[in-house]
């Protein structure tokens, strides 16, 4: 009689809110599109933190040239959903060398939280492997896909990028 009156209470006290926080964490599998809408804030001021995040990355951040910055949107980023920021430059091959450029870069500035988290750079040139026989549409989908999250990219000057000092 016993264990059936504890298997009614334990069967309608897990119909019932406990009031307790969800134990679901952002992005991490199972909490849904809701779990994500913390980390996935519309970052403000972005180019901001991402000329300060360059100054650090590149080696010699002076001369930069050809710089060109997408605006945020939100794309796939090691299976989770994250805003990006698209960044294309052309940046000298290292400090002291005037003239000489590494050539034209793309990376992939990473939001959370509205805030700069990390870079990640994107491949230079597009994996043809198993795109022969295949239509021209399916080649440019594969071409497209391994270029990464900046392959439809649109980019607008970044003035701000090719004005870095020391």
């Amino acid at each position: 009689m016993l264990a059936c009156f504890l298997g009614l209470a334990l069967t309608l006290g897990g119909c019932s809110s406990s009031g307790m926080p969800s134990l679901a964490v952002p992005g991490i599998g199972g909490g849904g599109d809701d779990a994500d809408s913390d980390i996935n804030v519309r970052p403000a001021n972005y180019r901001a933190e991402i000329v300060a995040a360059m100054h650090a990355y590149l080696n010699d951040p002076t001369g930069v040239r050809d710089a060109g910055i997408s605006e945020p949107a939100i794309k796939p980023v090691g299976g989770l959903k994250r805003y990006i920021v698209c960044v294309r430059y052309n940046a000298k091959k290292a400090a002291g060398r005037r003239n000489e450029y590494s050539g034209t870069r793309d990376v992939a500035a990473i939001f959370m939280a509205g805030r700069f988290d990390r870079f990640s750079e994107t491949p230079r040139e597009a994996a043809h492997e198993g795109s022969r026989g295949a239509s021209r549409e399916q080649a440019n989908e594969t071409e497209n896909a391994s270029r990464g999250p900046c392959a439809d990219a649109v980019y607008a000057p970044f003035p701000e990028l090719e004005k870095l000092a020391r």
